[in-house]
C-alpha cells in the first residue's frame, strides 16, 4: 500500500497555524465555529476542549451514516455539514459526494459525476483518496481521475473540469491522492505522475485555470499547503526529492531545497514565521532510506530584497512517518510511524525528548487540543497521551465493531499476482482514514461510514 493513506492534523493552540491562514484571506471571524474547511484542518475554527475523552462500541457513538462506494478522503466541515467524497462501480463508474448533518448524520444531499477515466476498482489504485475543500460559498471536489467539480452548500454543481483531458492524461499505478488546499479565491491541485506534471492554480468562482506550474515526473502522493512566508502567500510542496515553495499569486517558484528523498506522502506543517515541518519515509522496503534519514526535521525560509533562501534547521535521522504527517502543539513536534510509535522533540531545537510504542499503527494524522493528544489507530483503537516533554498514555478505546460495518457496495477487481493477492488480503479490514473535528465531537471516517463520536 502507499501514502494515499493519510490525513488529518490538529489544531486547538496552533495559533501561528490560524493566523498564516488568516492571512492567506480565509475568513476566520469571532463569531465563525465548526468549521474544518481542508485536508488536515487548514483554516479551521478553534477546536473546543470539551471533545470526547472515552468512548466505545457501544457508548459515545452518536450516529453511523453508511455510504455508497468507497472512500480514502478526510471529511471536511462546514457549520453544520460534513463533507465526504466515495467512488462506487466496478471500473469507479461514479465519483460521489455526500453532505451529512453534522449533528445526527443524516445525508442531506449526494450527487453524482461520472468518472471520465475509469480504472479497475482496487485497493492497489486510490479510491476517492483526495479531501475536498469548502467554504463559505462552495465545496470544491477532486478527484483521481481528473474530474473536480464544485458544488454549493445545497449541492447545485457550479461548475465542474476534467484536468485528465486538460493536462493528462495520468500515468500513475497507484492513482493521485494529493489534496488540494485553497486561499480565499483560489484552489491549488498537485498533479504528480508518471507524465508530465504540474501545479496548477484554479478560480474556485469559475473553475478557470489561473496559472500552471510545470513540475518534474515524479511518483508521489503528497499533498500541498498554503502558508504566508514573510507577507507573501505561497504554496509549498514537500514531494519525491523536493520542497518548493510557489507564489500563489502567479506561480513563480520562489525557492527549492534539494536533496531530500522518501517525502512521498506527509505534508508540510506550519510552525509560523516561515518555518514548517516535513517528513518521509524509507518506504516499506527501505530503498528511501538514506535520504529520509535526513529529510524529517524543520525547514526555515527567510527573504533578503527579492531573493528567498530555504534551510533544513534540523533533522531527525531516526523518524520515518507513514501516512500520517507530524503534529505541532504548544512547541512540541510529535511524528508517529508505521508500527505505531509516537516520538516526540522540542520543535525549536530537534532534541528528542522520547519514543514510546502505541496499541496501533496511524494513518490519519493526530489531533491535538488543550493538554492532550488523539491518535486513530488504523483499526480502529484511539489512544490518548498527555501533552508534554514526558510520555503519558490518558486512554486507550476499542470503538470499532466489525460486525457494525455495512458490506462494500462494489466487489473489487481481483488481483493477478500473488503480491497484490497478499496486499489485497492484508487491507480488507476496515481502515480509519481520516477525522475532522465538528463542534465538540469527532468525525471519524472508514471507507464506507463516518461515525459522529461525541
Amino acid at each position: 500500500m502507499h501514502a494515499f493513506y493519510r490525513q488529518i492534523l490538529p489544531t486547538r493552540l496552533l495559533i501561528s497555524f490560524l493566523t498564516s491562514t488568516l492571512a492567506c484571506g480565509l475568513s476566520l471571524q469571532a463569531e465563525d465555529k465548526d468549521r474544518w474547511p481542508a485536508f488536515l484542518g487548514a483554516g479551521a475554527s478553534e477546536i473546543p476542549n470539551d471533545l470526547p475523552m472515552q468512548w466505545s462500541k457501544t457508548d459515545g457513538i452518536v450516529w453511523k451514516t453508511p455510504l455508497v462506494g468507497h472512500g480514502q478522503s478526510s471529511p471536511v466541515v462546514w457549520g453544520d455539514s460534513v463533507f465526504v467524497t466515495t467512488v462506487e462501480g466496478k471500473m469507479k463508474d461514479e465519483c460521489l459526494t455526500y453532505c451529512l448533518d453534522a449533528k445526527t448524520g443524516a445525508v442531506q444531499w449526494k450527487a453524482s459525476l461520472a468518472n471520465s477515466a475509469p480504472v479497475l476498482n482496487s485497493v492497489y489504485v486510490s479510491r476517492a483518496a483526495t479531501t475536498p475543500v469548502v467554504d463559505a460559498d462552495r465545496l470544491v471536489c477532486f478527484f483521481e481521475s481528473g474530474d473536480c467539480v464544485a458544488y454549493s452548500h445545497r449541492g447545485d454543481e457550479l461548475w465542474k473540469r476534467n484536468l485528465s483531458r486538460d493536462y493528462g492524461p495520468f500515468q500513475a499505478e497507484f492513482g493521485l491522492a494529493a489534496s488540494p488546499c485553497q486561499t480565499a479565491d483560489r484552489v491549488f491541485i498537485l498533479l504528480e505522475h508518471d507524465g508530465p506534471s504540474r501545479l496548477v492554480a484554479l478560480d474556485k468562482a469559475t473553475g478557470e485555470t489561473v496559472w500552471s506550474a510545470d513540475r518534474a515526473s515524479r511518483i508521489s502522493w503528497s499533498s500541498p499547503a498554503t502558508f504566508r512566508i514573510d507577507g507573501v502567500d505561497q504554496v509549498v510542496v514537500s514531494s519525491a526529492g523536493t520542497v518548493d515553495g510557489y507564489a500563489a499569486a502567479d506561480g513563480k517558484k520562489l525557492w527549492t531545497i534539494e536533496g531530500v528523498g522518501g517525502n512521498t506522502g506527509v505534508t508540510p506543517i506550519d510552525f509560523g514565521n516561515g518555518k514548517f515541518l516535513i517528513g518521509a519515509s524509507g518506504g516499506r522496503q527501505g530503498e528511501n532510506a538514506a535520504a529520509a534519514q535526513k529529510s524529517n526535521g524543520l525547514v526555515q525560509v527567510t527573504r533578503s530584497g527579492n531573493e528567498w533562501d530555504a534551510k533544513i534547521v534540523w533533522s531527525n535521522d531516526k523518524l520515518s512517518p507513514s501516512w500520517a504527517s507530524p503534529i505541532m502543539h504548544q512547541g512540541l513536534a510529535y511524528w508517529v510511524n508505521r508500527v505505531g510509535v509516537v516520538t516526540c522533540l522540542d520543535a525549536t531545537t530537534g532534541e528528542s525528548l522520547y519514543s514510546e510504542r502505541l496499541k496501533q499503527s496511524c494513518w490519519a494524522t493526530p489531533v491535538a487540543v488543550g493538554n492532550r493528544i488523539y491518535f486513530f489507530g488504523k483499526d480502529g483503537t484511539t489512544s490518548v497521551i498527555a501533552a508534554g516533554r514526558s510520555f503519558e498514555l490518558l486512554g486507550e478505546m476499542e470503538w470499532l465493531d466489525p460486525d457494525q460495518i455495512p458490506p462494500e457496495s462494489t466487489k473489487l477487481g481481483e488481483e493477478t499476482t500473488e503480491e497484490r493477492q497478499r496486499g489485497s488480503a492484508m487491507f480488507s479490514g476496515p481502515t480509519v482514514y481520516g477525522v475532522a473535528v465538528a463542534g465538540n465531537r469527532f468525525v471519524v471516517r472508514i471507507g464506507n461510514q463516518v461515525y459522529g463520536i461525541q
